[in-house]
C-alpha cells in the first residue's frame, strides 16, 4: 500500500517522548524519519525507562516511540558535522526539535538560520511552556505539567488530595498536536510555496485536553471542580450514575444514562431524586444507594440485565483480560518489530487506517548513528 506521506523527509532532532511520539505518528503513515543523534549514546530518551527493561542496550519505552526510524549521528558543536546537518536540512521537507529556548540559536539551527538554508522547510518546535513568558526556561516533564495545569484535580475522590494521570499524558498530547500542525503546515506549504513555523507545547496541549472543563470553571462564575466522596466516581463535572461500582465478584462501569431508568432496571427507588439538577447535587448519595444494590450480584448477572435494556454499562477489565479478548483480538492492534538479532519485540501499530489498510511495520528502533554512512552517501553530505 502507497502510505499518505511517502517521499516526506523528516529530520527528528526531538528526544524523550513529544516530539519522537510525532516522529512515530508520521513514520507511520509514510514519512522517511531520520532522527539526528549524538554520536554513540544517542539521545537522552534511550536511558529513560519504565521499570528499568532495557533492550538492545536502549530503554523499551524508546522502542515504542522510535520503530521504523533511521539515525543519523552527528555533534552539532563540530563545525563539519554542522555543516553536513545543514546539507540534509536543505533536502528535507521538515525537522523538529524539542531543545529549550535558546538552544538551537547558540547552534546555530533556529527558524530564521533554517529559512536561509532551505526556504520551504517545515520547522517544527515543541516546548515545555511556550518560547516566551516566566516559565519559558524550565524543564518540561509530564508530572510538573501535569501538576501546574490543574489536571492533578480532576481524579479520585474529593479528600484524596491532587492525583497524577498514570500516564505520560502531556507528552502523548503534545504529540498528536505536533502532527496535526505538521500536516497543516504542510498543506499551507503547499499553497505558498514557503517555509512554516509549528510551535506547540506540553502545557497547551494539556490545557486543551481540559478544554470542557476549563469552558466550565470560566463561565459557572469560577466554581473549581467537585470530585465526589464515593470511590469510584468517574467524573468531577458529570452526575450520577457515572463511576465504576463494586459488584459480588468484580466491578462494573455504569456511564452516563436515565437515571430513573438504570434505578428501575437494578431494584433501587430513585424517585425522591426527581430532576436531573439532582442528579449531580445529591451524587454522592445516588453513588451510595446503587453501591448497595450493585454488590448483590455478578458483573455478569448485572450485564445481563442491563445491556438487553441499552443502558450503557461494562465489565472492567485489567490489562491481562483486556488484551485477550476477543474485541481485542479482532482489532488487530499487536504488531511485532524484528531486532537485529532475529528476536521480536511485541508493541501496539498506528491506530489510524487508510482505505481500509492496517497500518504495521516490523522496523525496529535504530542504534545510535546506524545510517549515517548510508545517508552521507545518499545525499552527498560529505562532499566539498
Amino acid at each position: 500500500m502507497t502510505r499518505p506521506l511517502e517521499g516526506l523527509l523528516v529530520l527528528e532532532f526531538s528526544q524523550f517522548m513529544a516530539g519522537p511520539t510525532a516522529g512515530l505518528r508520521l513514520a507511520d503513515l509514510g514519512a522517511r524519519v531520520i532522527k539526528i543523534e549524538r554520536p554513540v549514546k544517542g539521545e537522552a530518551g534511550r536511558q529513560i525507562a519504565i521499570r528499568n527493561i532495557f533492550v538492545n542496550g536502549d530503554s523499551l519505552v524508546f522502542h515504542t516511540i522510535n520503530r521504523n526510524k533511521e539515525s543519523y549521528a552527528a555533534d552539532l558543536k563540530d563545525p563539519e558535522d554542522l555543516e553536513r546537518v545543514k546539507k540534509l536540512i536543505a533536502q528535507a521537507d521538515v525537522m523538529t526539535h524539542n531543545f529549550r529556548p535558546g538552544v538551537m540559536e547558540k547552534i546555530g539551527l533556529d527558524y530564521e538560520a533554517v529559512q536561509q538554508v532551505n526556504p520551504k522547510i517545515i520547522y517544527g518546535m515543541v516546548t515545555g511552556y511556550g518560547s516566551k513568558g516566566p516559565w519559558a526556561s524550565r524543564p518540561g516533564q509530564d508530572l510538573l505539567i501535569q501538576s501546574l495545569s490543574g489536571l492533578t484535580y480532576l481524579s479520585d475522590t474529593n479528600d484524596a488530595g491532587p492525583v497524577p494521570f498514570g500516564l505520560a499524558v502531556a507528552d502523548i498530547m503534545c504529540g498528536a498536536h505536533f502532527v496535526q500542525g505538521i500536516l497543516a503546515a504542510l498543506i499551507k506549504r503547499g499553497k505558498t510555496q514557503k517555509s512554516v513555523l509549528v510551535e506547540v507545547s506540553l502545557l497547551e496541549s494539556v490545557l486543551d485536553l481540559q478544554f470542557e472543563f476549563l469552558t466550565t470553571h470560566l463561565n459557572d462564575g469560577g466554581l473549581l471542580p467537585q470530585r465526589s466522596s464515593v470511590k469510584g466516581s468517574g467524573h468531577a463535572y458529570l452526575s450520577a450514575p457515572y463511576g465504576i461500582y463494586r459488584t459480588a465478584n468484580d466491578y462494573l462501569a455504569l456511564a452516563m444514562g436515565d437515571l430513573y431508568k438504570i434505578g428501575t432496571a437494578i431494584g433501587v427507588d430513585l424517585s425522591m431524586f426527581d430532576t436531573p439538577a439532582l442528579w449531580f447535587e445529591r451524587r454522592d448519595e445516588i453513588l451510595e444507594l446503587l453501591s448497595a444494590q450493585l454488590l448483590t450480584k455478578t458483573t455478569q448477572d448485572w450485564l445481563d440485565l442491563l445491556e438487553p435494556k441499552g443502558i450503557w454499562c461494562s465489565e472492567v477489565l485489567s490489562y491481562a483480560q483486556s488484551l485477550h479478548h476477543e474485541a481485542f483480538e479482532a482489532l488487530g492492534i499487536k504488531q511485532h518489530v524484528t531486532l537485529p538479532d532475529g528476536k521480536s519485540l511485541h508493541t501496539t501499530r498506528c491506530p489510524i487506517r487508510i482505505d481500509h489498510q492496517r497500518l504495521y511495520s516490523d522496523v525496529p528502533a535504530p542504534r545510535p548513528g546506524a545510517h549515517t554512512q548510508q545517508i552521507d552517501q545518499q545525499f552527498n553530505l560529505t562532499q566539498a
